[in-house]
């Protein structure tokens, strides 16, 4: 009976043990969860290697915006079909250098021909007609000339006539009468005289203005005769500059019409730049701005000759003409790549672009500690930019360094810490 009594208060002892040592162990597990809600997480790792980094500095810089683009001819000849007509033979290929005298497709159209042909005869019919008008009007010269030649000579013999009458009469030795008719016969021959020479003049007169419309005719007919052969001549299409054939695709047997696009040649050697220059960048561009239009195999300075009012695709064209030489390869279509000078900024703080620096904006970086183990979020404020550097308005100063990188994948940290 003791010994079971004994055996009971032991075992109620362990019980009692047993729940304080289990209420410790909670409390004791509810403060190192409290502790550790307490502390802050862990900052993430980067390998340093792996990073971007710039340095804040202070100095000019030169705000410039890119594009890209290719090298166009500043201008292209079209050479547009002057009549209708078939292509009979096709003497040059699209990409070939061609010359002023080069003929490129060979056109015919016999309606033309037979109408130069006509216009032809009636030239040569005309300058016969001009040449025996002008036989007959001078024959009929002549005979009024010889009228007027007989006229004078009559009028001759009636004047001395009249004077001898007129002596005799003084002399007694003629009537009155006598006198009286040599002196109506000279009078009238005098009017005679007077007739005919007019219509001598008037003849003259009539001959000049009858050939001279003669003469209209022949040179009418001949323009016309010329304007055919001339478009015959055309139907034989040339270059008409030194360039390159940028399009020609007639096939033998195809007809064209008048004002249709034969052929487009280029001048290979005056060539200009065409950029394709974001929306945001070129409202800042202006005529006459200096550009640098890179083509892989050199730089050629030029500068802004055309600004594109549209926009297409987000874009606005901008062309530069070049003022250097063209290297070597320098061909149209040409990729090319294109920087132009907006300003240049004598003293400002400024950093190496970031990938999602964009200006006038404010964007949160890792600033690198100086210790350089690890790197702290700030807020920047960026101002105007070029295509390599940002103006920095507030957030850094001279000689911080900022990780340039794209570390999105680090948003929701504050720090990271590099390996």
């Amino acid at each position: 009976m003791g010994m079971d009594v004994k055996r009971e208060g032991v075992t109620r002892r362990k019980r009692i043990k047993l729940a304080i040592w289990l209420v410790l162990g909670i409390a004791a597990a509810g403060s190192v969860s409290w502790y550790l809600s307490k502390l802050k997480p862990a900052a993430p790792s980067v390998e340093r290697g792996t990073i971007w980094p710039g340095t804040v500095k202070r100095g000019p810089i030169v705000l410039d915006v890119h594009g890209t683009g290719t090298l166009v001819p500043e201008e292209i000849l079209w050479i547009p079909a002057a009549s209708e007509g078939q292509v009979t033979k096709v003497s040059a290929m699209s990409g070939q250098e061609v010359r002023t005298d080069t003929v490129l497709v060979v056109l015919t159209n016999p309606d033309m021909e037979l109408a130069s042909n006509d216009l032809d005869w009636q030239v040569k019919q005309a300058e016969a007609t001009y040449t025996e008008t002008r036989v007959t009007l001078q024959s009929q010269k002549l005979n009024q000339q010889s009228v007027v030649a007989g006229v004078a000579s009559d009028l001759k013999t009636a004047q001395l006539t009249k004077d001898r009458d007129q002596q005799l009469l003084k002399l007694k030795l003629k009537s009155e009468m006598d006198v009286n008719l040599s002196v109506a016969k000279w009078e009238e021959l005098t009017q005679k005289y007077d007739i005919e020479k007019q219509r001598l003049e008037i003849q003259k007169e009539s001959e000049n203005a009858q050939l001279d419309s003669l003469k209209v005719q022949i040179e009418k007919l001949q323009a016309q005769l010329k304007l055919s052969r001339q478009k015959l001549s055309d139907l034989t299409i040339k270059a008409g500059t030194v360039g390159v054939l940028q399009e020609l695709t007639l096939q033998v047997g195809q007809r064209v019409h008048p004002g249709d696009v034969l052929a487009k040649v280029a001048q290979q050697n005056r060539l200009k730049a065409e950029l394709k220059i974001a929306e945001t960048q070129a409202k800042d561009i202006q005529l006459g701005l200096k550009a640098q239009i890179d083509t892989r195999n050199g730089i050629i300075p030029g500068h802004v000759i055309r600004i594109d009012p549209n926009v297409v695709n987000g874009t606005r064209t901008v062309d530069c003409k070049l003022d250097g030489p063209l290297p070597a390869g320098a061909v149209p279509d040409l990729s090319v790549d294109g920087t132009v000078e907006i300003a240049r900024l004598p003293d400002v703080i400024y950093v190496d672009r970031p990938v999602y620096g964009q200006p006038n904006s404010t964007v949160s970086l890792f600033k690198i500690d100086e210790d350089g183990k690890g790197a702290s979020r700030v807020t920047v404020k960026f101002g105007r930019s070029s295509v390599t550097n940002i103006e920095v308005l507030e957030g850094l100063k001279v000689g911080d360094q900022v990780i340039l990188s794209d570390m999105s994948e680090k948003d929701q940290a504050s720090r990271i810490r590099f390996n």
